[in-house]
This record gives C-alpha cells, sequence and structure tokens, in this order.
C-alpha cells in the first residue's frame, strides 16, 4: 500500500511540476482570470442594480418579492464561472496522455512497474489541484464582496459552492484523460472532451422528451443538474455520487486503455 501512495505522489508532483513549468499552462490560467474577473464584475454589477430595483419598488409601495442578495450572487458567479471551466477544462485535460503518446513517453509508462491506476489517479490529482489554483482568487473575490454583508454569510454556503466547482472539475478532467488516452492529437482530445462535456451539460434538456423512469434515469447523467444542487447549498447524495462515479468511470476507463497498449507492446 505504501509503495502505491509513493507512486501516485510521485506521478502527481511530476504533473503539477509540469503545469507550472509550462507557457500554454500560465496562459490558459492567464485567460481564465481575466474572463473571470470580468464575469464576476458584471455579475456584482448586476446584482447591485438589482437590488436598488426591489429597493425602489418597495419604498413605492409596490409588492417586492423576498430576495436573499448574498445568496443569489453566489450563485450567479459559480453559474459563470461553471459554464466558463467547460471550455477551459479540456483544455487541461488534453496533454494529459496524449502528449505522452507524441513524445514516445507513453509506452514507457505502459511497460514500467507502475500500476495504470496509480499514473491515472496520480496525474488526475495533478491537473484537479492546478485547476483549484486557478479558481482561488475567485473564492477571494467572493469574500471581498461578501464581507461587509449584514447578516454574515455562512462560511459553509461558500465552501460548499466551491466545492461543487471542484466535483465538476474533477468528474471533467477524469473523462477528458481518458479521451486523451486514446490519441496522440493534443487538438482532437480537447475538440471530443468538449463535445462529451457539453452533452452531459445539457442532456437534462433531452430527458424532457421522455416520460416516466426513462426520463428520470437520462435526467440524473445532468452535471448541470447536479452542479447546480450544491451551487444552491443543497447537499444531495445523489449528486455526491454521480460526480464519484464519473470521476471513477474516468479513471477506470484510462487504467484500461494504457492496460491495452501494454498488452500490444508485451
Amino acid at each position: 500500500m505504501r509503495t502505491v501512495l509513493a507512486n501516485i505522489l510521485a506521478i502527481y508532483r511530476r504533473e503539477l511540476s509540469s503545469y507550472f513549468a509550462s507557457p500554454l499552462a500560465y496562459a490558459i490560467a492567464a485567460i481564465f482570470w481575466l474572463i473571470s474577473g470580468f464575469l464576476f464584475w458584471a455579475t456584482l454589477e448586476g446584482i447591485v442594480q438589482q437590488a436598488a430595483f426591489y429597493d425602489a419598488q418597495a419604498q413605492a409601495g409596490a409588492p417586492v418579492p423576498p430576495l436573499d442578495i448574498p445568496y443569489e450572487f453566489i450563485r450567479a458567479v459559480l453559474g459563470v464561472v461553471g459554464s466558463l471551466s467547460l471550455f477551459v477544462l479540456p483544455i487541461l485535460s488534453m496533454g494529459l496522455y496524449a502528449e505522452e503518446r507524441k513524445r514516445g513517453t507513453l509506452e514507457l509508462l505502459a511497460t514500467s512497474p507502475l500500476t495504470n491506476w496509480s499514473v491515472a489517479i496520480g496525474k488526475l490529482l495533478g491537473v484537479v489541484t492546478f485547476f483549484i489554483t486557478m479558481s482561488l482568487p475567485i473564492l477571494v473575490y467572493e469574500a471581498i464582496a461578501l464581507a461587509n454583508v449584514n447578516p454574515a454569510v455562512q462560511p459553509s454556503v461558500l465552501l460548499l459552492g466551491h466545492a461543487g466547482l471542484i466535483l465538476l472539475a474533477a468528474a471533467v478532467l477524469s473523462l477528458g484523460m481518458f479521451i486523451s488516452s486514446l490519441t496522440d492529437s493534443t487538438i482532437l482530445a480537447a475538440i471530443f472532451t468538449f463535445a462529451l462535456v457539453l452533452a452531459l451539460w445539457v442532456i437534462d434538456l433531452i430527458a424532457r422528451n421522455f416520460t416516466g423512469g426513462l426520463a428520470d434515469a437520462i435526467g440524473h447523467l445532468s452535471l448541470l443538474k447536479h452542479y447546480t444542487n450544491l451551487v444552491q447549498g443543497v447537499v444531495d447524495t445523489g449528486s455526491l455520487v454521480l460526480f464519484a462515479s464519473y470521476i471513477v468511470l474516468g479513471v477506470f476507463l484510462t487504467a484500461q486503455s494504457i492496460d491495452a497498449l501494454r498488452f500490444q507492446r508485451s
């Protein structure tokens, strides 16, 4: 067991250091921070204007529905960041194995004493850690914006929403890792990963064309539906199980893909 953990840790360090040494990774992070910063500002401005409109309506004596401004702000920010992540995550995962194939080092991994599971888990942990680093400024922005809110926002609400973002990222990156293991083209890996994630994002809309248990089963596969649950502060066991299932499925399929390559080389 210690050997397996040591192997995972070694792959994790190697993968994480490769991201922090990659100009492309820094470029992706910079673009992500730029766009997310603009979306954060636009969302904050929209929420402030909405609150001012509701306040004016209330002073005029018009009926105003209850509005939890901090909660709506958190939900809106994480909603747009989640959508933005759909474009960023396939780019982060595209080179996990495709670059290894292109450089010819995938065969070395496939025939090394390291287990396929150890390599896949180490690589996944590395890229997820890099994404967490990318998303930390958003959490800081939200904490600053909500610092003087009265009554104060419970930290658990903010942390739960970001935990949902991390679970979403881990699920997408795990599936993207599997697709990356199938090709030596990073562009194709990114395109197919985006197509798969987009399908899982909007599959809830497809489910509306069906009825009964089939509709429920198809709708349950939706990434958007379960991500929204966590962003709204709903700790649903079904959502946690679904994200965990996507993560495990991606790691399992990746391990099987590399095992097939190992069998071809033996």
